[in-house]
């Protein structure tokens, strides 16, 4: 697995991969937001995509690179990736390339009660790099539950 920064070649893999999850964050292949928020990540060169030897993405990682409080905006691996490795290698190639403390990460994934909570594994999987649950936020577009999850670093 390569783990590098996106590039305008992958802005299709990044559709791909949210075709997988539509089911749990609504519609964004077609969203022209979604589309203009990869496009300025990857100019901003804060995309973050892991490949192999094949032609699709194995998952990707918007970031919002603005100390003192970061934000993973969006974090998805691929379902046949998924269980791998590919989601913590993503992150801590952001937390490489894009923090420096002291300060704090932020994401948004599911609430507890959110269908894609544990089929996902999305909370789980944060816990288990560290960062704790936090406030509600408002639902996604999809009309699920919402939270905030955060990390302290130094």
């Amino acid at each position: 697995m390569i783990v590098r920064l996106a590039g305008e070649q992958d802005f299709h893999g990044f559709l791909s991969l949210a075709a997988e999850v539509e089911c749990w964050f609504g519609p964004m292949t077609e969203d022209l937001g979604f589309h203009d928020a990869v496009r300025k990540h990857v100019r901003r060169s804060t995309a973050i995509v892991a490949v192999d030897s094949g032609p699709d993405l194995l998952g990707g990682l918007l970031f919002a690179a603005k100390a003192p409080t970061y934000h993973v905006h969006w974090l998805v691996v691929s379902e046949q990736a998924r269980g791998k490795g590919v989601g913590r290698t993503l992150m801590a190639e952001a937390m490489r390339r894009f923090v420096r403390g002291p300060g704090t990460v932020e994401v948004v994934t599911f609430g507890a009660d959110h269908p894609g909570a544990s089929v996902s594994g999305a909370r789980v999987f944060y816990e288990r790099l560290g960062f704790t649950p936090a406030e509600a936020v408002d639902p996604g577009p999809e009309g699920g539950s919402r939270q905030v999850f955060r990390l302290a670093v130094t």
